[in-house]
């Protein structure tokens, strides 16, 4: 009897967990068709063939929603699996914003979410539950001032502005990349490689950067 009882538990925890997943598709598949504030509780229910009331059951909020689906896709991004392999200090640079890039290309429907749609909530509003994107965004930018420190970089280069600059110039072309702004002989892969270099290069040389960033906490 025990063994049946835990069984059914199981089997309702896997049907709630299955529930739960189409809402999140459904809902990340509208937010980028029509855009976030466009999509309401209604019309997510309605694609899934469910109550807005069923919705309610697994998620308090359209935000809540969201906020989900981002929580997935900055661990996606994190993976420890994707993390850079090498003891080069530059090349890790590299390979860390080289992997943001792959990022838009291997999962187009999160990175629009996450980096392109103004209407979304900040992830500020719950840094707790967004605490390992904070910290990883710190060791990034601990690591960037490591490199400075050991002169790869000039000393009065700032950690946090690099960053920054960094991360603009490979989002710049994954949004022309998603928003098919390239002509059909153009390869976005080596726009990217070479926008990624020239900066880096840039930055090595000791370009007079006029934009100061706020610390990446």
């Amino acid at each position: 009897m025990k063994e049946a009882r835990l069984g059914v538990k199981e089997r309702q925890e896997r049907e709630r967990e299955a529930v739960a997943r189409a809402i999140l598709d459904a809902a990340r598949e509208l937010f980028v068709a029509e855009g976030y504030r466009n999509v309401s509780i209604r019309k997510i229910a309605e694609k899934i063939e469910y109550s807005p009331a069923a919705i309610y059951g697994y998620f308090e909020s359209k935000d809540d929603i969201f906020l989900a689906l981002a929580e997935e896709g900055f661990r996606m991004l994190f993976a420890p699996a994707h993390e850079a392999a090498t003891a080069d200090p530059i090349e890790k640079i590299r390979a860390g914003f080289w992997r943001l890039y792959e990022f838009s290309k291997e999962h187009p429907e999160y990175y629009a979410l996450m980096f392109v749609d103004r209407s979304v909530p900040p992830i500020s509003h719950d840094w707790q539950r967004f605490g390992f994107v904070r910290e990883m965004k710190g060791r990034f930018a601990a690591h960037i001032q490591s490199v400075i420190d050991a002169g790869l970089l000039p000393p009065d280069t700032e950690a946090d502005a690099v960053f920054r600059i960094l991360m603009a110039s490979i989002h710049g072309v994954a949004v022309i990349r998603l928003c098919g702004r390239l002509g059909p002989n153009e390869d976005a892969d080596a726009l990217a490689r070479d926008t990624l270099e020239a900066t880096l290069t840039g930055l090595r040389a000791g370009i007079a950067h006029t934009f100061h960033s706020d610390p990446c906490e």
